[in-house]
């Protein structure tokens, strides 16, 4: 029903996505989300449960990570795991869509797996602060710390809750998203923690942003560490910029470019019945490898 609404929304306004380029693009708020994040709770981590956690060599800093076990998780098989970044904060733009760069406000992995089959780590880019270190909410903080967190945290998920250190994805949102080739291919130890990725709203090498190595012969040389590792690649209203990046790299990539028929800049379409949340599904289903 949620889907024939959402078709009827887009033929009403003339807004299906073949021919909706130049026209305004219809708000998120107009499909009612079918899922709604877990609460966030204290504890170990179980199933059916958002934690929040520090990996080991950060214990007594302010880092941390959340965890969510799914729902029909138990330790006697091993579990695809999602690690999401969240966006830059803080955030808002005319149509009210906000992101506070925290952890807290990641989405996708939830939207993709429904609470059931899949691991989720909402990952952190990590700042100094004084005497101590933190969860950076605005860019990437300091790369190397960031990049070492996310690699133990990664390999202590994967020992100590099942996680199947050959199927995990690497997810994220505008910042987030960036960083899916940014940090997620920033050398070879990183790389092969991935099976595949998805990138939300802007991508690596599109256009040039105020921090190192963000022009488009850097980014070059990371995606060529890419191979063919698949990677979903959405954006709202239109996919053409970074159609024409791939296109420019000569790289034979594995890409699925899937533009969203709306005008936010938001990871919250993934919480509803969409057929672009629909594709991502299937896509996560045919990439992922079979055990």
């Amino acid at each position: 029903m949620r889907l024939l609404l959402y078709l009827f929304l887009l033929l009403s306004q003339g807004l299906l996505p073949a021919q909706a380029g130049k026209k305004s693009w219809p708000d998120l708020s107009s499909v009612p989300p079918d899922l709604t994040l877990p609460a966030l709770t204290e504890g170990r981590p179980r199933a059916g449960c958002w934690v929040r956690q520090t990996t080991a060599h950060w214990q007594g800093t302010e880092v941390y990570h959340l965890l969510y076990l799914p729902t029909d998780w138990k330790p006697d098989r091993s579990w695809p795991v999602i690690v999401e970044y969240p966006g830059n904060g803080p955030f808002q733009n005319a149509f009210g869509d906000t992101s506070t760069g925290k952890v807290e406000g990641c989405c996708l992995g939830y939207g993709i797996s429904a609470g059931r089959g899949f691991i989720w780590i909402s990952m952190p880019f990590v700042e100094k602060a004084e005497s101590t270190q933190r969860n950076a909410t605005r860019w990437w903080g300091d790369l190397d710390v960031s990049k070492r967190y996310c690699i133990e945290t990664v390999r202590a998920v994967c020992q100590n809750f099942h996680g199947d250190p050959q199927r995990v994805l690497l997810s994220g949102f505008s910042r987030g998203s960036i960083a899916c080739n940014y940090l997620g291919l920033h050398d070879d130890e990183i790389v092969s923690l991935w099976c595949g990725f998805i990138c939300h709203s802007h991508y690596d090498g599109v256009k040039t942003w105020p921090y190192p190595d963000s022009d488009r012969g850097a980014a070059h040389k990371r995606l060529l560490r890419l191979g063919q590792r698949p990677q979903f690649i959405s954006h709202e209203g239109s996919i053409d910029a970074t159609r024409d990046w791939l296109l420019s790299t000569g790289i034979n990539g594995r890409w699925t470019l899937v533009p969203l028929p709306f005008r936010n800049h938001s990871n919250a379409w993934v919480l509803r019945d969409l057929p672009e949340r629909q594709r991502l599904r299937q896509w996560v289903h045919e990439v992922m490898p079979k055990k």
